[in-house]
């Protein structure tokens, strides 16, 4: 008997099942086809003649596109169910990124764009939420730390995969094999075992609509002010890269998404044995220092320390907000604490992209990690007054 009930904890305890392997995968498919398409989208603007302004615009669209759909998302997800969302979610990316191939124009393309955001909207929410049902609530911050190395490892190919791709062939083909790998992850998705959506004490499906999880708002805050450095990174280092002579972008990504692979393997276990103090503040501050280096940038060997900086801090941090995001909400309400996550970190790109086109059209490119970096030490300072704000309500 006492056998297998020590079985019986193992099963129950086990992160990597038939469900978040498939999870996992669909996740890694859809964020390369991202992927391949950050660093490159700004280059496709500047062919179709745009400038540093349009680019941020371009960006901006698209996040706050996504931003809006994510509370329909949550809510979706717990009134019509996981594979619902997340399948709509994958469908509508594999078209809009499809589309792009046959874009010849800066308006067509911000009409895609605002359909992508869409889809990326609600499969990103749909998928992280997937995976909170997947991992076992004793090893949340291992198990969401192992599903964010699905998007880490993505990221180590795809950003360097698509700028030697555009290298070679045209910005259609490059779309094109990025729609295909967003239909790989349709698939792969289509085959996983959905929770049922939970029935409420009346003992129907209903769910009240509303824009945001309460009980996730203080991480998804903190994640606010981290994020606003992704999309100064994502959307113009390439670019200062070409203003600063230096070559050879895409080791960049990928040193950041060793880093972050690296991170992931113990930052989540730090999460779930000692709490996100121990994760939050060493985080933010390697990212901080990232952001200072970044801004002054001299040559490649400084580039990749702050590759290296940024991805140790990021990877520790945003699984950890994450977790602590979903936590503490009911079990009815996971779905919109991830939305109200990921809200919060579309918000944090948006603003950054858009903000900073604006910087580096009147001040140049360095300007924007400088601001990054101060945004980093806002969340600090944020987190300190939370967490004193905290501890001074349970005396």
């Amino acid at each position: 008997m006492e056998e297998q009930a020590a079985k019986k904890v193992e099963r129950d305890d086990k992160i990597w099942t038939k469900d978040f392997v498939l999870i996992f995968m669909a996740n890694f498919f859809v964020f390369l086809g991202f992927q391949m398409t950050l660093p490159t989208i700004p280059l496709f603007v500047k062919e179709l003649g745009g400038n540093d302004q349009l680019i941020g615009i371009v960006v901006g669209i698209f996040t706050f596109s996504a931003l809006l759909l994510r509370p329909y998302a949550g809510h979706a997800l717990e009134s019509r169910g996981r594979g619902f969302v997340y399948l709509t979610g994958l469908s509508i990316f594999v078209v809009s990124i499809g589309a792009y191939a046959f874009i010849g124009s800066i308006i067509l393309l911000f009409v895609i764009r605002f359909v992508q955001g869409a889809g990326w909207g609600f499969s990103t929410t749909a998928g992280g939420t997937i995976a909170t049902d997947l991992i076992p609530p004793k090893r949340r911050g291992e198990g969401m730390g192992y599903f964010g190395l699905s998007g880490n490892m993505a990221l180590a190919f795809g950003p360097a995969l698509g700028l030697s791709l555009a290298g070679v062939i045209s910005f259609s083909k490059l779309f094109l094999i990025c729609a295909g790998l967003g239909l790989i992850a349709f698939l792969l998705a289509s085959q996983i075992k959905y929770r049922k959506v939970e029935k409420l004490p009346d003992k129907t499906t209903t769910v009240k609509f509303d824009i945001f999880e309460k009980t996730a708002l203080q991480p998804s805050m903190l994640l606010f002010f981290i994020t606003v450095t992704f999309g100064g990174i994502a959307t113009y280092l390439p670019l200062y890269a070409i203003e600063k002579n230096i070559h050879g972008i895409e080791f960049y990504f990928l040193v950041y998404a060793i880093f972050l692979i690296i991170s992931r393997t113990f930052a989540g276990r730090i999460y779930d044995l000692r709490g996100h103090i121990y994760v939050f503040l060493p985080g933010a501050l390697l990212i901080f220092i990232a952001m200072i280096l970044l801004s002054w940038l001299p040559n490649m060997g400084v580039m990749l320390i702050a590759a290296a900086l940024y991805g140790l801090g990021f990877g520790s941090v945003q699984p950890a907000l994450q977790a602590w995001s979903v936590e503490k909400a009911p079990s009815n309400r996971k779905g919109m604490a991830n939305a109200t996550f990921f809200s919060f970190f579309d918000l944090g790109i948006g603003v950054g992209a858009m903000t900073f086109g604006q910087l580096a059209f009147l001040f140049g490119y360095g300007s924007i990690y400088a601001t990054a970096a101060g945004s980093v030490f806002l969340s600090m300072l944020l987190y300190i007054y939370l967490l004193f704000r905290t501890r001074r309500r349970q005396i």
